[in-house]
């Protein structure tokens, strides 16, 4: 989960940009695509765990970049890689094998579209980028539901740094 502010800026890229009929889930970061249901509540308990104990990630928010028939922002963030990859370790044996690869983390503003439309949003996103920190504020899981995402938990960190 993103800061609130930076939760808004990215919700109203995606309103802005993403095709209504398939914008179903507001702006994130994807660090897992498929868990399996049957380890919903173990993925919470380890989820609280680290929330708990884990100050949110520092994160830079990267360039955008061409997805080809989309817009997403690089995420730079060695410390919320570190987060996911101590829940991959918890779930080894579980996980698909799009899960296993590290990801390269991003929040996609625009997909499904023509690749004129996708490059003239890279354009126009590309010409005033600075990179900034972004603010992760904790974890959330959601249910994939053919179209519309059931949220199932969301957990902020609570660690402090030392």
């Amino acid at each position: 989960m993103m800061g609130a502010a930076d939760q808004r800026i990215f919700d109203a890229l995606r309103a802005a940009h993403y095709p209504p009929a398939r914008n179903h889930v507001a702006a994130h970061i994807t660090l897992f695509h498929q868990l399996p249901p049957s380890a919903l509540d173990e993925l919470d308990r380890l989820v609280r765990r680290i929330a708990a104990d884990t100050p949110p990630p520092a994160a830079t928010l990267g360039a955008p970049f061409s997805l080809g028939r989309g817009t997403a922002f690089r995420i730079d963030s060695p410390e919320l890689l570190a987060i996911r990859a101590r829940i991959a370790d918890h779930f080894t044996g579980a996980l698909t094998a799009q899960d296993r690869g590290i990801p390269r983390l991003h929040i996609t503003v625009q997909n499904k579209v023509a690749p004129a439309e996708a490059k003239a949003l890279l354009a126009e996103l590309t010409q005033d980028f600075r990179p900034r920190p972004l603010t992760i504020a904790g974890l959330a899981a959601r249910r994939y539901r053919g179209g519309p995402w059931e949220a199932l938990f969301a957990r902020n960190f609570r660690g402090r740094r030392r």
